[in-house]
């Protein structure tokens, strides 16, 4: 919840409360865990909510609404501007009751292999939080440092270093070239080389140059 921005908590009769493993286990979320309300009911838990959406992987019966995790995330945050919205999560054994979930207005299922489709608990909520996440328009991610391109001049340059190398080496054959040349070409102006790429490049065929110098001599 903490990793995803999300700090309101509700436990409903949990075992032990506070517990010293749980403590452990919140991993510098111990902050999150400490402010968490316990309730001793579901209804006592939702009262006040505008919008109760439960989670399960098991298709039920005389249910609300059924909508993958993304789509019940979008509507979470349409309900949002207008009252509190829960997400409703089972135990790890047995997830939630027929008679829990229809106490939700939504029954949001994760879209998974279908075959194998239970989550653990855990992971279920890591899920809805990225999902309401990336509903509340929270999707930057840090920039990738951008360097100079080479100039085309600069990637003309290595195209003949390349050429000359290759023939040095007996790789090409001037007389019989075939693609060889149009593919490395091709392949430079695919890669969109950078000018300290086509630097190392040119630095890696001239110490080939000076290999097949001394082979010669």
């Amino acid at each position: 919840m903490k990793t995803m921005g999300l700090e309101r908590l509700t436990l409903i009769e949990p075992r032990r409360f506070p517990d010293p493993e749980s403590d452990a286990l919140a991993s510098g979320a111990v902050d999150l865990l400490g402010r968490a309300r316990i309730c001793a009911t579901l209804d006592e838990a939702l009262a006040g909510c505008v919008l109760a959406i439960g989670l399960s992987a098991r298709p039920r019966e005389l249910v609300g609404a059924v909508q993958p995790a993304r789509a019940a995330a979008i509507e979470a945050m349409r309900h949002a501007a207008s009252g509190e919205v829960a997400l409703v999560f089972g135990t790890e054994m047995f997830g939630l009751t027929n008679e829990e979930l229809a106490r939700c207005q939504i029954l949001a299922m994760i879209p998974a292999n279908p075959e194998y489709s239970s989550l653990n608990l855990a992971a279920a909520v890591q899920v809805m939080c990225y999902e309401l996440r990336l509903a509340a328009g929270s999707s930057e991610v840090p920039v990738a440092p951008q360097f100079p391109l080479a100039s085309q001049d600069e990637i003309e340059l290595l195209y003949r270093h390349a050429a000359h190398t290759l023939i040095g080496l007996r790789f090409l054959k001037p007389e019989r070239p075939k693609r060889l040349l149009p593919r490395l070409r091709r392949l430079f102006a695919r890669t969109r080389l950078e000018h300290e790429e086509v630097n190392i490049l040119r630095g890696i065929l001239a110490s080939v140059d000076d290999l097949i110098e001394r082979a010669k001599r």
